[in-house]
């Protein structure tokens, strides 16, 4: 019984050694120590070998440093970890971005906001990929419904509206550049959208 109990209390320590371990990655990751970060992300990776976060955070750490053929491999282990790891897809999907495969990069992203509608990272990647492929098709979608759950979020409506004015639905785009403006009067972008709208109506109304 004794023996029993050992075990699982060890088993407890190393959990927790590990969430702290992972934890000041993050936190070193977030103010840009990035070989701090990935000493301690190799430190919980060892302590945590199923888990993915870690190998998301190493991919991270090597995008910031340029490696890219590194973060592909550390998104690649943390994705075979988790199948449904968000995370590691839209690193992939960066990854991809960055060295110009657009298609691979556009396919990661869609698949990281399958698994996380919420995923901003796949969200604004998604964007930025079909901009630079002329291809538009899915990513209205998202954007709609990431705004549903998080109604407010200028980084994502300023984007909706841009999408909406090429769609030819320039009331709805004109209504949420006007809201975003409500929200941040100091947006230029938002603001150089509405005056380039409202003056392409002023001449189709003086034809």
């Amino acid at each position: 019984m004794d023996i029993a109990q050992n075990d699982t209390n060890q088993e407890h320590d190393s959990t927790q050694h590990y969430e702290i371990l992972q934890e000041l990655g993050d936190c070193y990751c977030s103010i840009g120590d990035y070989d701090r970060a990935r000493q301690y992300y190799e430190n919980a990776a060892v302590l945590g070998p199923d888990e993915a976060a870690p190998y998301v955070g190493l991919g991270v750490v090597a995008l910031q440093n340029n490696q890219l053929e590194d973060a592909r491999a550390a998104f690649q282990v943390a994705c075979r970890l988790d199948a449904n790891c968000a995370k590691a897809y839209a690193g992939l999907g960066m990854a991809a971005q960055q060295k110009n495969d657009y298609q691979l990069a556009f396919d990661m992203y869609l698949k990281s906001l399958e698994l996380d509608s919420e995923n901003m990272i796949g969200l604004l990647g998604l964007f930025q990929t079909s901009c630079q492929m002329g291809s538009f098709g899915q990513v209205t979608h998202y954007l709609e419904l990431y705004l549903n759950m998080h109604p407010g979020d200028t980084s994502v409506m300023y984007p909706l509206a841009a999408l909406y004015m090429r769609d030819g639905k320039i009331e709805a785009s004109q209504n949420i550049l006007r809201d975003i403006l409500a929200l941040a009067p100091d947006n230029e972008d938002a603001a150089n959208l509405l005056e380039e709208i409202e003056h392409n109506l002023a001449q189709t109304q003086r034809i």
